[in-house]
């Protein structure tokens, strides 16, 4: 496997290529690019490859002056250290993004509703509930205030949001958002992954709300639902197909479905050996 420059260059320096006095001149880095190596190392769960990865070009974005190439290498971080269970390395990438939209005047757009939802995830996945919660609600304000904005941008903001209602035991207004992502991820490429986790974030809420027993029909008609939107033909099979049965098999397995839960985890394990 071949070495990859970021593994062992240093990032260059600024100074010994601009004439003394000269004001630097911003040099973007390969935002494309590096969001593939990041899928690449994803597809083989390298953690620590994207870590090393995201930190090398962060160091170039600093060097070039490039803050929007800065703001998203940290937006991934935030994603990354949130994966990983890093929370103060999760949060100090995370108030570096919202100081970014600040200083780039990105305020009410896409690219700030974006960073938004990745904030309150993260928040929400340390237990920031409130501090969550308020991220989670400029980022629904922001994304509803723009006719372009893209469905699964959309499906995943109400998606993440109803999952911290669920949490503070806010029911109704987490089942409408599920409802709400259901139905724009219906208009999204490829959307039947999204909908099928939904489906069983709504089985653990009817059985937070209801509990286990009153809740049992619901949970099975959510659990049909997703298997069966798992199995759609036209999704590709593909890392993130991998990453999604791997993320969705433990539900089926905690409600008995250990035929299902089975047969998920050997399509990941199967995708993941291909990659």
């Amino acid at each position: 496997m071949p070495i990859e420059k970021e593994e062992y260059a240093e990032p260059r320096c600024l100074l010994c290529e601009q004439p003394y006095g000269a004001e630097p001149q911003t040099k973007p880095v390969p935002q494309q690019r590096i969001m593939e190596k990041v899928d690449d190392y994803m597809s083989r769960r390298d953690y620590a490859g994207v870590e090393r990865h995201l930190l090398y070009w962060l160091e170039e974005a600093k060097l070039g002056r490039d803050r929007r190439g800065e703001l998203m290498i940290r937006n991934e971080l935030t994603g990354h250290y949130r994966k990983t269970g890093e929370r103060d390395k999760a949060l100090a990438q995370a108030e570096e993004a919202e100081r970014l939209i600040g200083a780039l005047g990105f305020e009410g757009s896409i690219t700030a509703g974006t960073t938004y939802v990745n904030i309150a995830t993260a928040l929400n996945a340390f237990g920031e509930n409130e501090r969550a919660l308020a991220m989670f609600e400029r980022a629904k304000a922001t994304y509803e205030a723009i006719p372009s904005v893209k469905p699964e941008l959309l499906g995943g903001l109400y998606n993440n949001m109803a999952l911290l209602l669920v949490s503070l035991k806010r029911f109704d207004e987490a089942d409408a958002l599920y409802k709400k992502a259901l139905a724009v991820m219906e208009t999204a490429p490829h959307g039947a992954l999204e909908q099928a986790i939904t489906h069983l974030n709504m089985a653990n809420a009817a059985e937070d709300r209801l509990g286990l027993l009153d809740a049992c029909e619901a949970i099975d008609a959510h659990l049909a639902r997703a298997q069966a939107l798992l199995d759609t033909p036209t999704v590709p099979r593909d890392g993130y197909y991998a990453f999604v049965c791997e993320k969705c098999a433990p539900t089926f397995e905690y409600y008995g479905w250990f035929a299902a839960a089975n047969d998920l985890k050997e399509r990941a394990k199967q995708l993941y050996e291909r990659t």
